[in-house]
């Protein structure tokens, strides 16, 4: 075992952390999905979501046979929602092709929806204690300050000199303690601002530390000016109830609902129109930004409120919401944000 290795897990038996929700009864399905949803997410705002999913759904079998909406539902709010999309699609494909039982490689697991090398890997090194290596937010900025390696690690060169770090210091024993810890330690003390370095098992090794440097890694991603799009949604109000239409399973907010949309105010007669829906009140509520990775969408929010209609929403692809009363489908996130406004708006 490497003196990086071992200093880690002497610094992981006396301070890791070791009894997170998934930490605890340790399975593949478990581990699989508290791995899908910490990427990009942090622990705090996880573990309310990986409670909630694992009473509604205890095993991968159980998640394999519900619908897209119930999994949409339960991910509301948490953000990137193709990754709700790939663990439902990845539990069938278990079900199916791997008899309910979750692949014990990289390589396989890595066939899986949504699973890439270093989730695999978390996987492979928790459950089975076999030699796998991860990099991740947290293992990226650890070995990038400690090594001193420079660039984002977006960039191919920067991203393989972090893997093969990452490779050649996974120890051959005590492999799910290691990536535990390694993990630990730039969630709790290396973090991304403010790291707590007299706290860390490296404090008189870490390069960065050394050349007060801390700041300069890992490199940042390169400055793209974001653009701007625009966006009307319509709230067609009936009776306590607003329409909302399903979105494609693949794209922007797959397979969540939504409200109508529509380039700009001039369209909405023509979008009403071919809704079926006569207007009798126009309503211009506050307008906002929501902010994707790649774009700022600024949204009209327009509530409608109609004449009665005896119009039925197409099974599968729209539905009345009730506002008092919700149903349990993925709403994305600016829907949400406006339902919660709605009772002070009042809905008629």
């Amino acid at each position: 075992m490497t003196s990086f290795a071992k200093q880690l897990l002497d610094w992981f038996d006396q301070h890791g952390r070791k009894s997170l929700p998934w930490q605890t009864d340790k399975t593949p399905y478990r581990v699989w999905l508290s791995e899908i949803m910490l990427q990009q997410t942090q622990v705090a705002t996880v573990i309310p979501y990986f409670k909630k999913f694992l009473d509604r759904f205890p095993s991968v079998d159980e998640l394999s046979v519900a619908t897209e909406d119930e999994v949409l539902h339960l991910w509301t709010g948490l953000g990137y929602y193709a990754r709700a999309r790939n663990l439902h699609i990845s539990a069938k494909k278990v079900m199916a092709e791997h008899n309910g039982e979750f692949p014990a490689t990289v390589d396989e697991l890595m066939t899986l929806p949504g699973i890439g090398r270093s989730t695999a890997g978390a996987i492979v090194a928790i459950c089975h204690d076999t030699h796998a290596a991860i990099l991740d937010g947290n293992v990226k900025r650890v070995l990038a300050r400690h090594f001193a390696i420079g660039g984002w690690p977006g960039k191919t060169q920067t991203q393989t000199l972090l893997w093969d770090k990452a490779e050649s210091l996974t120890p051959n024993n005590r492999i799910a303690e290691y990536t535990q810890a390694i993990m630990d330690l730039g969630a709790t003390v290396c973090t991304r601002s403010s790291p707590d370095c007299p706290a860390c098992p490296y404090f008189k090794s870490c390069h960065a530390r050394i050349n007060g440097t801390i700041d300069q890694y890992p490199g940042k991603k390169p400055k793209k000016v974001m653009p701007v799009k625009s966006t009307v949604m319509l709230i067609v109000a009936l009776n306590g109830n607003v329409l909302l239409k399903k979105r494609p399973s693949k794209g922007l907010w797959g397979g969540l609902w939504s409200f109508p949309e529509c380039e700009s105010v001039e369209a909405i007669d023509s979008l009403l129109q071919s809704l079926n829906l006569e207007e009798l009140e126009r309503t211009r509520l506050p307008e906002f930004r929501h902010t994707f990775t790649h774009y700022h969408l600024d949204i009209e929010p327009i509530r409608v409120t109609i004449r009665e209609t005896n119009r039925i929403a197409e099974p599968g692809a729209e539905i009345w919401f009730n506002v008092t009363a919700p149903q349990s489908v993925g709403l994305t996130k600016p829907v949400t944000k406006i339902l919660a406004e709605l009772p002070a708006i009042r809905v008629r």
